[in-house]
Order: C-alpha cells, then sequence, then structure tokens
C-alpha cells in the first residue's frame, strides 16, 4: 500500500478548483456531494459550472491561476489540460500544506480520488493509487451490483440505536457481538423491503432482551423471471441466497434454480394441466406452514408473481396466519419472450395496446372475451394457451380476425432452449403440432408478428 485510504471531512470547508471544463465539472459534483464550499477558478467555464454559479451553489473567480488563490484551503484539485498550470498549482499547494490533487498526473498528487461507491453513510472508495483509473471504476460496478442501495438507511437506523447499544453493553466486544447478530438477522431485511419501522422495533425488541427473530419465518415471493439467469432482479439474487427453504413451480428454468442457496431444502410443487403436484390451496398453507416454523421460505414463481402466478392468493393466506412477507417483481413472460423473440408488444404503425390473456381459466374451460380480444390495432398476448390453441384460433377468426393476422408461439422463451413459430391464424395450431412445440410457451397475436424477421436477434434453437 503506497497511499493511506482516508475520508476526509470537506463539509464547509474551502475547496478550490482549477478549471473550466468536463473534468472540472465532475470534480466540481463531487465536492458538492461532501457539501464543500467550492470556489472555482478558470478563464472561462462550461454551461453547466455557470449554472452552478448563477445559482449560488459555487463561487467563480474568472482568470488565470494564481498562488494567492489557494490562501484558506482545506483541498485543491487541478483539472486543466495546461500541463504548466497544473505542474504550478501542484508546486504551490505543496508549499503550503494543502492536499493537492491533479488529474491524470499522479506524480504531481500528494492524494488520488477513488472510485466511489455511495450508500451515505455507507461510503466505499476504489482506488488503484493512478495507475489503473478505469480498473478502479470496472471494481466499483461489480461492487455496486452486489451492494443493495439500501444499506445507506440500514447504517442510519443502526446510528439511531447506537447510543442505546452502548448504554446497554458496557464493552467493545458485546456491542461487536450484538451488531454482528443485527446485521445477519432479519432486521436488515426489513429495511431493503422498506418496512424501516419494523426493523426498528425489531431492534428495539433485541434491546429489551426478547428474541425478535425467535419462531418468526418469513416468505419472499419472488418473481423468477422468464428463464433467462440475467433478467434476475439483484433482490431476487440476494434472497435467493438467504431462503432456508425454495418452494419452486414448473415454470422457474433450470439455470435459475441454480443460484438458490446450495444448502436450501427444495420443494416442487409443479402444475401443468389437469395434472397438480400440490393444489394451490395446499401450497399456500405449506407457505405458511414453513414461515411459522421460523424458516425463511422462498416462494420462486416463473415470470411475476401477481401477473397469472397465484402470488395474490399466496399471500392472502400469509397474511391470514400473520406471516411476513415480501414481493419481488419479475420480468413477466410476455415482457421477456417477446423481447427475445423480436416481436415488440406495441408499435405506433401496428399495435397501441396489449392485452394479457390466460389460456385457460380456474375451472380450465377456455369461456374468454373474445370480443375484446378481437379488437383491431392491439397485441394479444395468451399465457397457457398451448392445449386450447386450435380453439382460440377459430373463435378469432369467428369474431372478426382475418385468417391472415399474424401470429407466433414461443417456447422456452429467453433461454438457450427457445424455439419460435410464426405463421397466420388460419394455420398456426397446425405448424405448432407439426413443430413438436411443447410446453411452457406463450402465444403472440397481432400484426407486430410482421417485425420478428426484421428484428430478431436472438435465435438458438429454429422451428417454422
Amino acid at each position: 500500500m503506497q497511499a493511506l485510504p482516508i475520508f476526509f471531512n470537506i463539509s464547509n470547508r474551502l475547496c478550490v478548483v482549477i478549471g473550466g471544463g468536463d473534468v472540472a465539472t465532475r470534480k466540481v459534483a463531487m465536492l458538492l456531494k461532501a457539501n464543500a464550499a467550492v470556489t472555482l477558478v478558470a478563464p472561462q467555464v462550461c454551461p453547466e459550472l455557470q449554472a452552478l454559479a448563477d445559482a449560488g451553489r459555487i463561487k467563480l473567480m474568472r482568470g488565470s491561476y494564481a498562488a494567492a488563490q489557494l490562501e484558506g484551503a482545506c483541498m485543491v484539485v487541478a483539472a486543466t489540460d495546461d500541463e504548466a498550470v497544473n505542474e504550478a498549482v501542484s508546486r504551490d499547494a505543496k508549499t503550503l500544506n494543502i492536499p493537492v490533487n491533479v488529474v491524470d498526473a499522479p506524480h504531481l498528487c500528494t492524494f488520488t480520488m477513488g472510485s466511489i461507491i455511495d450508500r451515505s453513510p455507507v461510503v466505499i472508495a476504489v482506488s488503484s493509487e493512478g495507475n489503473a483509473p478505469v480498473l478502479a471504476r470496472y471494481i466499483r460496478t461489480r461492487i455496486e451490483t452486489m451492494l443493495p442501495a439500501g444499506y445507506g438507511r440500514i447504517a442510519g437506523i443502526a446510528g439511531e440505536f447506537r447510543d442505546k447499544v452502548k448504554a446497554k453493553f458496557a464493552s467493545t466486544q458485546e456491542r461487536r457481538r450484538f451488531w454482528e447478530d443485527v446485521f445477519q438477522g432479519p432486521m436488515v431485511e426489513r429495511v431493503l423491503a422498506g418496512q424501516e419501522q419494523a426493523a426498528r422495533d425489531l431492534l428495539q425488541s433485541l434491546l429489551d432482551g426478547q428474541d425478535a427473530s425467535a419462531n418468526k419465518g418469513e416468505v419472499f415471493l419472488v418473481g423468477a423471471g422468464p428463464g433467462d439467469p440475467d433478467l434476475l432482479t439483484f433482490r431476487a439474487l440476494r434472497l435467493m441466497q438467504q431462503c432456508d427453504v425454495c418452494v419452486y413451480d414448473k415454470l422457474v428454468s433450470p439455470e435459475v434454480m441454480e443460484l438458490v442457496r446450495r444448502d436450501a431444502e427444495l420443494v416442487y410443487v409443479g402444475k401443468a394441466r389437469d395434472q397438480h403436484t400440490m393444489p394451490q390451496e395446499e401450497i399456500n398453507e405449506l407457505l405458511a406452514r414453513l414461515a411459522l416454523q421460523g424458516k425463511r421460505v422462498l416462494r420462486l414463481k416463473g415470470g411475476d408473481p401477481f401477473i397469472f402466478g397465484r402470488g395474490g392468493e399466496e399471500i392472502e393466506t400469509l397474511m391470514q396466519h400473520g406471516v411476513p412477507f415480501q414481493v419481488v417483481p419479475g420480468i413477466t413472460a410476455a415482457n421477456g419472450v417477446s423481447s427475445y423473440a423480436g416481436i415488440p408488444l406495441t408499435h405506433r404503425d401496428y399495435s397501441q395496446a396489449c392485452l394479457f390473456i390466460t389460456g385457460h381459466l380456474k375451472d380450465g374451460t377456455l369461456d374468454l372475451d373474445w370480443t375484446s380480444m378481437a379488437r383491431p390495432r392491439q397485441t394479444v398476448v395468451i399465457y397457457m394457451g398451448l392445449v386450447g390453441l386450435a380453439q382460440i384460433c377459430e373463435k378469432l377468426i369467428e369474431h372478426g380476425v382475418s385468417p391472415d393476422m399474424p401470429a407466433a408461439v414461443v417456447q422456452q422463451g429467453t433461454t438457450q432452449r427457445q424455439r419460435v413459430v410464426t405463421a397466420t391464424l388460419h394455420d398456426l395450431a397446425q405448424k405448432v403440432a407439426e413443430a413438436d412445440i411443447k410446453a411452457p410457451c406463450l402465444t403472440i397475436i397481432g400484426e407486430v408478428v410482421h417485425l420478428r424477421d426484421k428484428l430478431n436477434w436472438f435465435e438458438p434453437g429454429t422451428a417454422a
């Protein structure tokens, strides 16, 4: 380590920036974020810096650099493209014992600025000591993806309880153990789920000597998306790694299941038409029962839990049993599959509306709103419609949709097993049968299907 990493409190203290271009703008923005009192020195400035000066957020000194401009500063940044000016700023600042940073000139600096991950009051800085700033930014990006935005709120709530914890536990070791338990417990998930008062209540319960987590499990109702694991949300990935039990269904792809915590108990409750491994009512009760045993239960559902996923029924049961839960939306099949098939759901030349339909109702019938489905200039997306596909096409034609209306059926969309069949309403069912397409599938009907040949970008499998 050639440089000591420190966090420098510059709030309301004078920081001088020399330069008036884009680089200076970025440095000024960073200093203002830390509440510095910024003075900018430059003969000319870009519009963004002028706007900051006009708004009174920075002090602007127009003109050439002079050493006297550094008087009283706690920090100096040189961000000009004039090497002689940068060298002069560095020399003068060092003479005055003022920390100085010269952009892209490590040999002129007494400090460098790291690449920052801001989760205030949690702040992380990554530095390459000026050797490889692009690498530092890359590392920062990797950390950004792993660190939820809510960690700042967690630190803020912990700060509210700091004095109480200090009063409760006399030794540093006792306080450390307390906070370790807190940050590995349910309080963190309460904050990240937006339940900050519940998090405060948990902390207070722990301080009062109660075991806030005893016999209190939780259910994570998580949308697993249409199949491609890269389409999972950050929150989904985090909760998948925290569960004790994973209750999953047929629509969750094997690639997504690979990301579930390795030692979690796996419970398959997949359903197919007229072939239910476990009835929905039993699934609802299973989730509540497991959570009441104190387990963290991941209910992993293909697509989005609230779009034909019956997530609403499941959380109704959880509420009846007083089980805490959180819902994590997923990319629904309509969005993910249509995108990977190269078929936009709306397009100003073809479709101004999109209708989502489930291909079978609760009693297994096909008593659908055919009149609404047959309206012009819209896209109809049908979930779970493979078995009744021929009848769907016939009914739409009966209700006025042209037999030549383009349509597509997409099998296992967004995965490496994706296959797409395109046809017209007249011959779609026949072509799907000839291609031996199997569930899970999504059917898309509308003029937008014309665009597939032009917009198709993802085609690991082939079909008609």
